[in-house]
């Protein structure tokens, strides 16, 4: 796999031609759509893949035996051969995909909520070692108010061959994090337990087969009662051959002022959950000012304190499949706009402009003017989601989670294929 940046007069064709690929390939491999496909914006960042090497059975040969004299799993010798449904029926002359060489195996995780859109389920579940489904709203007495529209998601999930999550939070329905509503509800053990039990009659009434636990704003008098939780549930989950995970915020020290980060106990919660997302985003936000969301040094100071803290197998470095884009001069006060997965190229191309790149960041960004007004997009890309995969390879981490799979983001998919062995969980 290769990176390429757009330089001036470049096409597909142009780039295909000069790297020996095929218009195509580059095309499916980065999700282009129609007209953007001739529209390419100078700075964008595509990627150019490449064939897999080959080898040609002959008489005597065995798919497991194959696997051992190249090196790799037989696991991955299936995965990078999808027509061959029966592995024991391969014939001589027959051409057999080898596996590329790759950063590793992964868990790989995404949040999704009920609505998410079909076509970016196909692209995410191939890909994906398990899906949490956002979400069902624990109450502080110790209910649960269940999502009433999540059979679609939940059976294309099951239907992959993913394991589905049932994501519970203290949202209140249509409004944010609700510290007291964590208050009461896991101080109480009384209330934890009705909470639990609630779980189990949904998760077993739909087919969940693991818990995904994301309560935020949790304030410092509460962690002892969400560890407490954590703990419980992890009896109970593992009683049911489920499993148990969190989502928790980015932190760089133990006792890191703030509400957001009060609640959480980093080693209490490795020791707790099989898998632990680390929500590596939102340093630039919704309410704040523009910068990148995910900016590479920043998750590198939340990974290098939290594998002190978490087994590193256990951790999943949260990715955002999203940008923001601001009004400059940015005002207090005032509020970003979302900007989706593969939207950066396409807002730059609508406005003529150019994307640069932040060294320090590792993050792509352009401002461009809208009417009167100018703006500012930070987003993702092929070279920041590499140096995060790089990132993830540096420090053995388990895997990644994506903050959300609701929309394509193909180039991300591509290089998911390209560079990592998805595992089971």
């Amino acid at each position: 796999m290769q990176i390429y940046v757009v330089q001036p007069n470049d096409s597909i064709r142009s780039i295909a031609q000069a790297h020996n690929v095929s218009a195509q390939s580059i095309i499916e491999a980065n999700g282009l759509r129609e007209p953007y496909i001739h529209q390419l914006v100078i700075g964008q960042a595509l990627i150019l893949p490449t064939l897999p090497p080959t080898y040609t059975v002959v008489a005597g040969d065995s798919m497991s035996g194959i696997a051992q004299r190249f090196g790799v799993s037989l696991l991955a010798l299936l995965r990078a051969n999808p027509t061959i449904t029966n592995p024991n029926l391969i014939v001589p002359g027959q051409v057999i995909n080898l596996p590329q060489q790759r950063f590793g195996d992964i868990v790989v995780n995404g949040y999704a909520r009920p609505n998410a859109r079909e076509e970016a389920l196909d692209e995410a579940l191939p890909r994906m070692s398990m899906l949490c489904v956002f979400s069902a709203y624990a109450t502080a007495e110790g209910g649960l108010i269940p999502m009433r529209n999540d059979d679609r998601v939940l059976n294309r999930t099951k239907d992959a061959g993913v394991r589905p999550f049932m994501c519970i939070t203290n949202l209140d329905p249509g409004g944010g994090f609700n510290t007291q509503t964590a208050r009461a509800l896991l101080n109480n053990p009384a209330a934890r337990t009705r909470l639990l039990d609630a779980c189990v009659r949904v998760m077993r009434e739909k087919g969940y087969t693991g818990l995904d636990v994301d309560f935020e704003n949790v304030a410092r008098d509460t962690r002892d009662g969400l560890n407490a939780f954590l703990r419980e549930a992890r009896v109970v989950m593992h009683a049911n051959g489920w499993l148990l995970s969190s989502a928790i915020e980015s932190m760089v020290m133990d006792n890191q002022p703030g509400l957001i980060f009060e609640g959480f106990d980093y080693a209490e919660q490795g020791r707790h959950n099989d898998y632990v997302t680390l929500m590596t985003y939102d340093w630039g936000h919704l309410t704040g000012p523009p910068m990148a969301v995910s900016p590479i040094n920043e998750v590198r100071r939340v990974i290098e304190f939290a594998v002190t803290r978490i087994p590193r197998e256990k951790i999943l470095m949260g990715i955002p499949a999203y940008g923001y884009i601001w009004d400059i001069p940015w005002q207090r006060g005032t509020q970003a706009a979302v900007l989706q997965a593969q939207g950066g190229p396409i807002i730059a191309a609508r406005n003529g402009a150019n994307i640069s790149y932040n060294e320090l960041w590792q993050t792509p960004w352009f401002r461009f003017m809208q009417g009167t007004q100018e703006r500012e997009a930070w987003f993702e890309d092929a070279r920041s989601l590499l140096a995060k995969f790089e990132l993830v390879r540096e420090f053995g981490l388990g895997g990644v989670s994506y903050w959300t799979v609701n929309h394509p983001f193909m180039q991300n998919w591509t290089m998911i294929d390209q560079l990592w062995n998805v595992e089971e969980v």
